[in-house]
Protein backbone atom coordinates (compact mmCIF):
# COMPACT_ATOMS: atom_id res chain seq x y z
CA UNK A 1 0.00 0.00 0.00
CA UNK A 2 0.92 3.77 -0.61
CA UNK A 3 0.49 5.84 2.46
CA UNK A 4 1.54 9.03 3.34
CA UNK A 5 1.87 10.40 7.35
CA UNK A 6 1.08 14.15 7.17
CA UNK A 7 3.30 15.06 10.29
CA UNK A 8 5.41 12.85 11.02
CA UNK A 9 5.72 14.06 14.62
CA UNK A 10 5.60 12.16 17.66
CA UNK A 11 2.65 9.55 16.48
CA UNK A 12 3.35 10.54 13.09
CA UNK A 13 6.33 8.74 12.94
CA UNK A 14 5.24 6.10 15.20
CA UNK A 15 2.49 4.60 12.74
CA UNK A 16 5.65 5.93 9.53
CA UNK A 17 8.17 3.49 11.26
CA UNK A 18 6.07 0.59 11.90
CA UNK A 19 4.16 0.88 8.38
CA UNK A 20 7.34 1.11 6.60
CA UNK A 21 9.05 -1.85 8.44
CA UNK A 22 5.56 -3.61 7.63
CA UNK A 23 6.33 -3.29 3.67
CA UNK A 24 4.08 -0.63 2.37
CA UNK A 25 5.41 2.32 0.50
CA UNK A 26 5.68 4.99 3.36
CA UNK A 27 6.12 8.89 2.78
CA UNK A 28 6.37 11.40 5.43
CA UNK A 29 5.45 15.03 5.59
CA UNK A 30 7.43 17.22 8.12
CA UNK A 31 9.56 20.32 8.51
CA UNK A 32 12.63 21.97 9.88
CA UNK A 33 15.22 19.64 11.99
CA UNK A 34 12.79 16.87 12.12
CA UNK A 35 12.79 16.31 7.80
CA UNK A 36 16.52 17.18 7.59
CA UNK A 37 17.36 14.27 9.69
CA UNK A 38 14.63 11.86 8.25
CA UNK A 39 16.27 12.63 5.28
CA UNK A 40 19.76 12.07 5.76
CA UNK A 41 19.22 9.30 8.50
CA UNK A 42 15.59 7.80 8.63
CA UNK A 43 12.93 7.65 10.77
CA UNK A 44 14.03 6.06 14.32
CA UNK A 45 11.84 4.22 16.76
CA UNK A 46 12.70 3.62 20.36
CA UNK A 47 10.17 1.55 21.74
CA UNK A 48 10.84 -1.15 24.62
CA UNK A 49 14.38 -0.79 25.01
CA UNK A 50 14.41 -1.46 21.76
CA UNK A 51 16.12 0.67 18.40
CA UNK A 52 14.75 0.27 15.00
CA UNK A 53 15.09 2.70 11.85
CA UNK A 54 13.10 3.49 8.55
CA UNK A 55 14.45 4.38 5.86
CA UNK A 56 11.24 6.50 4.51
CA UNK A 57 10.56 9.52 1.80
CA UNK A 58 10.78 12.76 3.07
CA UNK A 59 9.66 16.09 2.11
CA UNK A 60 7.61 19.41 3.26
CA UNK A 61 6.33 19.61 -0.27
CA UNK A 62 3.28 16.48 -1.02
CA UNK A 63 3.31 17.41 -4.40
CA UNK A 64 6.50 15.43 -5.01
CA UNK A 65 4.80 11.63 -3.69
CA UNK A 66 1.08 11.61 -6.14
CA UNK A 67 -1.75 9.92 -4.63
CA UNK A 68 -2.09 7.30 -2.15
CA UNK A 69 -3.47 4.45 -0.43
CA UNK A 70 -4.16 6.17 2.81
CA UNK A 71 -2.93 9.69 3.91
CA UNK A 72 -2.75 9.41 7.60
CA UNK A 73 -3.02 13.21 9.19
CA UNK A 74 -1.32 13.44 12.12
CA UNK A 75 -1.32 17.24 12.65
CA UNK A 76 -2.94 19.15 15.54
CA UNK A 77 -6.51 20.59 14.51
CA UNK A 78 -5.34 24.18 13.94
CA UNK A 79 -2.77 22.76 11.61
CA UNK A 80 -4.77 20.65 10.18
CA UNK A 81 -7.21 23.23 9.03
CA UNK A 82 -4.34 25.25 7.38
CA UNK A 83 -2.63 22.20 5.73
CA UNK A 84 -6.15 21.45 3.74
CA UNK A 85 -5.33 22.58 0.50
CA UNK A 86 -1.41 20.88 0.06
CA UNK A 87 -2.94 17.83 0.76
CA UNK A 88 -4.58 17.39 -2.34
CA UNK A 89 -1.83 16.01 -4.90
CA UNK A 90 -2.04 13.37 -2.36
CA UNK A 91 -5.50 12.48 -2.97
CA UNK A 92 -6.69 10.18 -5.57
CA UNK A 93 -9.93 8.95 -6.56
CA UNK A 94 -10.25 6.58 -3.90
CA UNK A 95 -7.80 7.62 -1.12
CA UNK A 96 -8.91 7.23 2.21
CA UNK A 97 -7.83 10.29 4.88
CA UNK A 98 -7.17 8.76 8.34
CA UNK A 99 -8.10 11.65 10.59
CA UNK A 100 -5.53 10.04 13.81
CA UNK A 101 -6.07 13.60 16.24
CA UNK A 102 -7.55 14.24 19.77
CA UNK A 103 -10.82 16.46 19.52
CA UNK A 104 -13.87 16.64 17.77
CA UNK A 105 -13.05 16.30 13.96
CA UNK A 106 -13.81 18.21 11.63
CA UNK A 107 -16.25 15.64 9.82
CA UNK A 108 -18.05 14.97 12.62
CA UNK A 109 -21.40 16.09 11.30
CA UNK A 110 -21.12 13.91 8.11
CA UNK A 111 -23.86 11.12 8.13
CA UNK A 112 -24.45 11.79 11.95
CA UNK A 113 -28.24 11.35 11.43
CA UNK A 114 -29.07 14.45 13.84
CA UNK A 115 -30.85 17.54 12.42
CA UNK A 116 -27.56 19.19 12.46
CA UNK A 117 -26.42 16.74 9.61
CA UNK A 118 -23.73 18.82 7.35
CA UNK A 119 -22.77 21.22 9.71
CA UNK A 120 -19.21 22.66 9.94
CA UNK A 121 -17.57 23.29 12.34
CA UNK A 122 -16.08 27.06 11.92
CA UNK A 123 -13.84 25.85 15.60
CA UNK A 124 -12.14 23.35 13.54
CA UNK A 125 -12.55 23.75 10.22
CA UNK A 126 -12.96 27.86 9.55
CA UNK A 127 -15.25 27.94 6.25
CA UNK A 128 -15.40 24.53 5.93
CA UNK A 129 -11.95 24.61 4.36
CA UNK A 130 -11.13 20.80 5.00
CA UNK A 131 -14.58 19.91 4.34
CA UNK A 132 -14.50 21.01 0.73
CA UNK A 133 -11.13 20.45 -0.01
CA UNK A 134 -10.55 17.08 1.16
CA UNK A 135 -14.58 15.80 1.87
CA UNK A 136 -16.29 14.41 4.38
CA UNK A 137 -16.40 10.63 2.35
CA UNK A 138 -12.97 10.37 2.42
CA UNK A 139 -12.44 10.46 6.25
CA UNK A 140 -11.98 7.47 8.06
CA UNK A 141 -11.88 8.19 12.23
CA UNK A 142 -9.43 7.51 14.17
CA UNK A 143 -9.13 7.92 18.49
CA UNK A 144 -4.94 8.08 19.34
CA UNK A 145 -4.28 6.01 22.67
CA UNK A 146 -0.49 5.44 22.10
CA UNK A 147 2.03 8.39 23.64
CA UNK A 148 5.12 9.16 22.38
CA UNK A 149 7.18 11.89 22.01
CA UNK A 150 9.94 13.12 19.47
CA UNK A 151 13.11 13.22 21.73
CA UNK A 152 15.10 15.09 19.33
CA UNK A 153 14.89 15.11 15.54
CA UNK A 154 14.52 11.94 13.42
CA UNK A 155 13.94 10.36 16.25
CA UNK A 156 10.48 9.37 18.07
CA UNK A 157 10.35 7.66 21.59
CA UNK A 158 7.24 5.75 22.12
CA UNK A 159 6.02 5.09 25.96
CA UNK A 160 2.88 3.50 26.21
CA UNK A 161 0.00 1.87 24.18
CA UNK A 162 -0.56 0.57 20.85
CA UNK A 163 -4.10 1.27 20.21
CA UNK A 164 -5.54 3.23 17.03
CA UNK A 165 -9.25 2.56 17.35
CA UNK A 166 -10.72 3.21 13.95
CA UNK A 167 -14.48 3.95 12.60
CA UNK A 168 -16.16 5.27 9.53
CA UNK A 169 -18.52 8.35 10.55
CA UNK A 170 -21.62 6.59 8.64
CA UNK A 171 -21.27 3.41 10.59
CA UNK A 172 -20.68 1.16 8.02
CA UNK A 173 -17.79 -1.82 8.57
CA UNK A 174 -16.52 -0.45 4.98
CA UNK A 175 -13.66 -2.25 2.75
CA UNK A 176 -11.43 0.41 3.17
CA UNK A 177 -11.41 0.52 7.15
CA UNK A 178 -11.40 -3.41 7.36
CA UNK A 179 -8.45 -3.76 5.14
CA UNK A 180 -6.62 -0.58 7.22
CA UNK A 181 -7.14 -2.47 10.33
CA UNK A 182 -5.31 -5.45 8.82
CA UNK A 183 -2.67 -3.34 7.88
CA UNK A 184 -1.94 -1.76 10.91
CA UNK A 185 -2.46 -4.92 12.94
CA UNK A 186 0.21 -6.39 10.87
CA UNK A 187 1.91 -3.47 11.98
CA UNK A 188 1.82 -4.33 15.28
CA UNK A 189 -0.86 -2.12 16.38
CA UNK A 190 -4.38 -2.68 17.85
CA UNK A 191 -6.38 -1.40 15.16
CA UNK A 192 -10.21 -2.43 16.42
CA UNK A 193 -12.71 -0.96 14.21
CA UNK A 194 -16.02 0.73 16.42
CA UNK A 195 -19.59 0.61 14.85
CA UNK A 196 -20.24 4.34 16.35
CA UNK A 197 -16.58 5.76 16.13
CA UNK A 198 -18.02 9.53 18.15
CA UNK A 199 -18.33 7.39 20.98
CA UNK A 200 -14.44 6.34 20.86
CA UNK A 201 -14.00 9.99 20.00
CA UNK A 202 -16.48 11.45 22.92
CA UNK A 203 -14.58 8.59 25.51
CA UNK A 204 -11.41 10.16 24.92
CA UNK A 205 -12.54 14.05 25.19
CA UNK A 206 -13.26 13.17 28.39
CA UNK A 207 -9.87 12.59 29.23
CA UNK A 208 -8.56 15.73 27.07
CA UNK A 209 -10.74 18.31 28.24
CA UNK A 210 -9.99 18.43 31.47
CA UNK A 211 -6.15 16.37 31.57
CA UNK A 212 -4.85 18.53 28.61
CA UNK A 213 -5.54 21.95 29.99
CA UNK A 214 -5.00 21.34 33.82
CA UNK A 215 -1.42 20.09 32.66
CA UNK A 216 -0.70 22.73 30.82
CA UNK A 217 -1.66 25.54 33.47
CA UNK A 218 -0.32 23.60 36.45
CA UNK A 219 2.20 21.51 35.26
CA UNK A 220 0.76 18.67 37.50
CA UNK A 221 1.49 15.10 36.09
CA UNK A 222 -1.12 12.72 35.46
CA UNK A 223 -0.99 10.87 39.28
CA UNK A 224 -1.40 13.93 40.94
CA UNK A 225 -4.38 15.32 38.71
CA UNK A 226 -5.80 11.55 39.54
CA UNK A 227 -4.78 11.27 42.94
CA UNK A 228 -4.78 14.39 44.90
CA UNK A 229 -8.46 15.22 45.91
CA UNK A 230 -8.26 19.00 44.81
CA UNK A 231 -7.08 17.92 41.13
CA UNK A 232 -8.99 14.77 41.00
CA UNK A 233 -12.69 16.44 42.01
CA UNK A 234 -11.95 18.86 39.13
CA UNK A 235 -11.12 16.29 36.62
CA UNK A 236 -14.27 14.51 38.10
CA UNK A 237 -16.42 18.13 37.05
CA UNK A 238 -14.63 18.31 33.47
CA UNK A 239 -15.90 15.48 32.51
CA UNK A 240 -19.31 15.37 33.97
CA UNK A 241 -20.26 18.41 31.85
CA UNK A 242 -18.21 17.13 28.65
CA UNK A 243 -20.68 13.48 29.46
CA UNK A 244 -23.72 16.73 29.48
CA UNK A 245 -23.03 17.26 26.15
CA UNK A 246 -22.30 13.94 24.18
CA UNK A 247 -25.32 13.07 25.61
CA UNK A 248 -27.02 15.78 24.23
CA UNK A 249 -25.64 14.41 20.95
CA UNK A 250 -26.91 11.50 21.61
CA UNK A 251 -23.54 9.58 22.50
CA UNK A 252 -24.51 7.50 25.78
CA UNK A 253 -21.53 6.82 27.84
CA UNK A 254 -21.94 4.78 30.76
CA UNK A 255 -21.37 7.23 34.05
CA UNK A 256 -19.19 4.68 35.15
CA UNK A 257 -16.58 5.20 32.41
CA UNK A 258 -15.71 8.68 34.04
CA UNK A 259 -13.95 6.60 37.11
CA UNK A 260 -12.20 3.96 34.83
CA UNK A 261 -11.13 6.84 32.63
CA UNK A 262 -8.90 7.95 35.88
CA UNK A 263 -7.85 5.10 37.24
CA UNK A 264 -6.37 3.97 33.62
CA UNK A 265 -4.37 7.19 34.02
CA UNK A 266 -3.49 7.07 37.25
CA UNK A 267 -0.67 5.13 37.05
CA UNK A 268 1.54 7.66 34.59
CA UNK A 269 4.15 10.07 35.99
CA UNK A 270 4.15 12.13 33.25
CA UNK A 271 2.06 15.13 32.20
CA UNK A 272 -0.98 14.54 29.90
CA UNK A 273 0.18 15.01 25.95
CA UNK A 274 3.61 13.63 26.35
CA UNK A 275 5.55 16.11 23.27
CA UNK A 276 3.59 19.11 25.20
CA UNK A 277 5.32 18.61 27.95
CA UNK A 278 7.28 21.51 29.23
CA UNK A 279 5.68 24.26 26.74
CA UNK A 280 8.88 23.00 24.80
CA UNK A 281 9.43 25.38 21.17
CA UNK A 282 8.26 23.45 17.82
CA UNK A 283 9.38 21.53 16.73
CA UNK A 284 9.38 19.12 19.46
CA UNK A 285 6.65 20.87 21.36
CA UNK A 286 4.21 23.41 19.91
CA UNK A 287 1.33 25.49 20.59
CA UNK A 288 -0.04 24.00 24.08
CA UNK A 289 -2.29 27.00 24.98
CA UNK A 290 -5.43 25.81 26.40
CA UNK A 291 -7.86 27.74 24.13
CA UNK A 292 -6.45 24.76 21.96
CA UNK A 293 -6.73 21.77 24.30
CA UNK A 294 -10.86 22.01 23.08
CA UNK A 295 -12.52 24.40 20.87
CA UNK A 296 -14.78 21.54 18.97
CA UNK A 297 -16.25 20.31 22.07
CA UNK A 298 -17.32 24.40 23.07
CA UNK A 299 -18.81 24.72 19.62
CA UNK A 300 -20.97 21.96 20.03
CA UNK A 301 -21.93 22.85 23.52
CA UNK A 302 -22.62 26.61 22.46
CA UNK A 303 -24.85 24.63 19.45
CA UNK A 304 -27.03 22.57 21.69
CA UNK A 305 -26.91 25.66 24.74
CA UNK A 306 -25.82 22.70 27.01
CA UNK A 307 -24.43 24.62 29.95
CA UNK A 308 -20.49 23.33 30.22
CA UNK A 309 -18.86 26.29 31.76
CA UNK A 310 -16.20 24.19 33.10
CA UNK A 311 -15.41 23.22 29.86
CA UNK A 312 -15.53 26.84 28.51
CA UNK A 313 -13.06 27.96 30.53
CA UNK A 314 -10.91 25.09 30.09
CA UNK A 315 -10.84 25.79 27.01
CA UNK A 316 -9.93 29.58 27.12
CA UNK A 317 -13.61 31.17 26.60
CA UNK A 318 -15.40 32.63 29.98
CA UNK A 319 -19.11 31.83 30.25
CA UNK A 320 -20.54 34.83 31.66
CA UNK A 321 -24.49 34.90 33.59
Amino acid sequence: MKICVFGAGAIGGYLAVELSLAGHDVCVIARGEHLSAIASKGLTLRMAGIQKTAIVCASDDPSRFGPQDYVFCTLKSHQAYTAAPSMLPLLGPDTAVVTAMNGIPWWYFYKEGSSFEGTHLSSVDPKGLQWETIGPERAIGCVVDPACEVVEPGVVEHHEFNRFILGEPDRTKSKRVEALSEIMRAANFDAPIREDIRYSVWLKLWGNVCFNPISALTLATLDRMTNEPSLRSLCVNCMHEAKAVSDAFGVQIDEAMIERRLAGRGTGRGPQDVDASGFRAPPYGGDRSPSRSCPGTCEIERRRHTDNRCVARSSGRESHE
